[in-house]
């Protein structure tokens, strides 16, 4: 895939947002706010990793979401992020074994941020697209083995290759995408209701 300037401007974008929330977090830990901007910040960035760097900055990205949890178990943006680092965990995690025990968690938590935000649309759509998620990893990490084993033989092999790692990365970002759109879409309507002022006097 081809690094355009809008996706350098938005790993700037979350990259400053990271770090502004993990300087926010030495003054105030107890800010759930700022820990939902943080491990929203870190879902964004783990797709512009390698798969190892992604799951770490995952890890990272679930470890905040959860720690806001702690603090306010009620907060549905937080449930719906969480939902979304496990699908995307998920789709990184070839055996099949272990990725159905991450979208179980992402359909607990995609439940449960319908719960606390009935009519939230986002959530909902989330909530049933997660039930098709196993049968989607199922097909890409199946076509991602065609095409290694592909690969493997004739003479084209080198071409083979570049082409299945440029297909693979392509796919990478595919799944990513929409998952990460819609997380930066939570956050910054988020961040707008925080920001808005109060109603002038009558």
């Amino acid at each position: 895939m081809e690094f355009t300037q809008a996706d350098f401007d938005r790993l700037l974008m979350f990259e400053h947002t990271r770090k502004t929330a993990e300087a926010a977090y030495s003054k105030d830990p107890l800010d759930v706010d700022n820990l939902i901007k943080w491990g929203g910040a870190l879902l964004e960035l783990s797709q512009f990793q390698n798969i190892a760097e992604s799951k770490k900055m995952l890890n990272d990205g679930i470890s905040k979401l959860e720690e806001a949890m702690l603090l306010n178990p009620t907060r549905h943006d937080a449930l719906w992020c969480l939902g979304n680092a496990h699908t995307s965990y998920a789709f990184l995690t070839p055996d099949f074994d272990e990725a159905k025990g991450y979208f179980d968690k992402a359909t607990e938590y995609f439940q449960r941020a319908v719960v606390e935000d009935p009519g939230n649309e986002l959530y909902i759509k989330s909530f049933e697209i997660t039930a098709k998620a196993p049968q989607l990893h199922m097909e890409v990490h199946k076509q991602g083995m065609a095409q290694q084993t592909l690969a493997g033989g004739g003479s084209s092999t080198s071409n083979a290759k570049s082409s299945t790692k440029k297909k693979s990365t392509d796919l990478k970002y595919d799944i990513f995408g929409w998952i990460i759109l819609a997380v930066g879409i939570v956050a910054i309507v988020g961040m707008s209701k925080s920001h808005i002022p109060p109603p002038p006097p009558r």
